[in-house]
């Protein structure tokens, strides 16, 4: 009968680390609301519809550049 016992001891550890996460993800989700993180979300959007750049010839700009180095 000590088995049962010992199962239910990982509740002990369990349940309070499960509140620990939901919390941090909480806290993450209003620190990225309070920084502004969703205040224009049709703005990228719209920006790739109407051609507002050409993400190719950006990165290719930004390689002769030097801003950013190629990956392998």
């Amino acid at each position: 009968m000590r088995d049962g016992g010992t199962r239910m001891d990982i509740l002990y550890l369990l349940l309070p680390m499960s509140v620990l996460l939901a919390l941090g993800v909480l806290a993450l989700f209003a620190w990225a609301l309070h920084g502004g993180q969703f205040e224009d979300l049709e703005r990228e959007g719209l920006r790739i519809v109407e051609g507002g750049g050409d993400a190719v010839g950006d990165a290719a700009r930004d390689d002769a550049a030097g801003r950013r180095t190629p990956l392998p």
